[in-house]
């Protein structure tokens, strides 16, 4: 398959949430949406530098359509305020903001900042946003969840004994937990949206190995002089753009055949670069028990339920 942001339909009309649009992957697709027709909500930790990142779009797109909104996703709170301020309706939401293998912290609600930010902020953004996104569909386009992952996903594990790394913790480690959490929650949102027989599609993508600011800042937050130094040499040699890094998200969110409960990323070399695919994830992406535990725990976590049936158990599970 080829897709180039030249392939992507037109989205006069539509409405996109993104979250961490001020930066990388997030940017690149806010800038190809509105280049095309949408009106994208920014959602951003910083709206300094949401109004930056917009004033960068719109020197290519003069007439983008944006709007910069407040969102930190490590502060339940704030991802309150956030959803309460969208009053339109929503076509497609972008989780896409994120974290990288950084020295352990915590959220604003005590949560190991990876696994909070990555995975937890998102699940009560999406809930918190699904009455919107399922308003006005049934004789429209299906909404769409786009929920951006990361290779790195297949070495994951969900360690509910140690959720938080409170035990023992390795950056690296509670990043895999959080991506495979990514796409556990996007195949079980998939799920339900099937069993809710709901004009909605949910999908999980992963950018490849792009050249972004994410991967500084472990090192920069390690104080890791030897970290940035492998990391600016790793980029230079084996990354793609973030532009094409953001294809997989852009294809996941716009195009007419990407299906619901697909698994998007670079189809070229090690699945690190290249246009978009349907790919296979981890075995365990695909343990629906596992997802259904991840679900209940993360609706305790953040207190955040969603108005959508729970799938039958399959034969192996009842």
């Amino acid at each position: 398959m080829t897709f180039t942001a030249a392939d992507v339909p037109d989205q006069t009309g539509r409405t996109i949430v993104v979250t961490g649009a001020n930066s990388g992957i997030g940017l690149e697709a806010t800038r190809e949406l509105t280049r095309n027709g949408a009106t994208v909500v920014m959602a951003c930790r910083s709206p300094e530098r949401g109004d930056d990142a917009a004033a960068d779009v719109r020197r290519d797109v003069p007439d983008a359509d944006l709007r910069i909104e407040h969102c930190d996703l490590g502060d339940l709170e704030s991802v309150r305020a956030f959803a309460d301020r969208i009053d339109e309706p929503i076509d497609v939401l972008v989780n896409n903001a994120g974290t990288m293998a950084i020295p352990r912290s915590e959220t604003v609600d005590g949560f190991e900042t990876q696994f909070g930010v990555n995975h937890l902020g998102h699940f009560a953004l999406t809930g918190l946003l699904l009455e919107t996104l399922l308003t006005g569909t049934d004789d429209g386009p299906a909404a769409r969840v786009v929920t951006v992952s990361s290779g790195v996903h297949e070495r994951g594990e969900i360690d509910f004994d140690d959720l938080y790394g409170e035990q023992s913790y390795d950056p690296w480690s509670a990043y895999a937990q959080s991506k495979l959490a990514n796409v556990l929650f996007a195949y079980e949102l998939e799920r339900r949206f099937r069993t809710a027989d709901a004009n909605a599609k949910s999908l999980a993508v992963h950018p490849g190995y792009a050249d972004t600011e994410l991967q500084f800042r472990g090192p920069r937050e390690a104080g890791s002089h030897l970290g940035l130094l492998v990391r600016r040499v790793m980029n230079a040699v084996l990354a793609q753009s973030p532009e094409q890094g953001a294809l997989a998200t852009l294809y996941a969110a716009t195009a007419p055949e990407a299906e619901g409960g697909g698994y998007y990323g670079p189809g070229g070399l090690a699945s690190m670069r290249g246009s978009p695919d349907r790919q296979a994830s981890s075995d365990l992406s695909y343990d629906r028990d596992l997802a259904r535990r991840l679900w209940r725990v993360s609706r305790e976590e953040t207190g955040v339920s969603y108005d959508l049936p729970r799938p039958a158990p399959t034969v192996e599970s009842s």
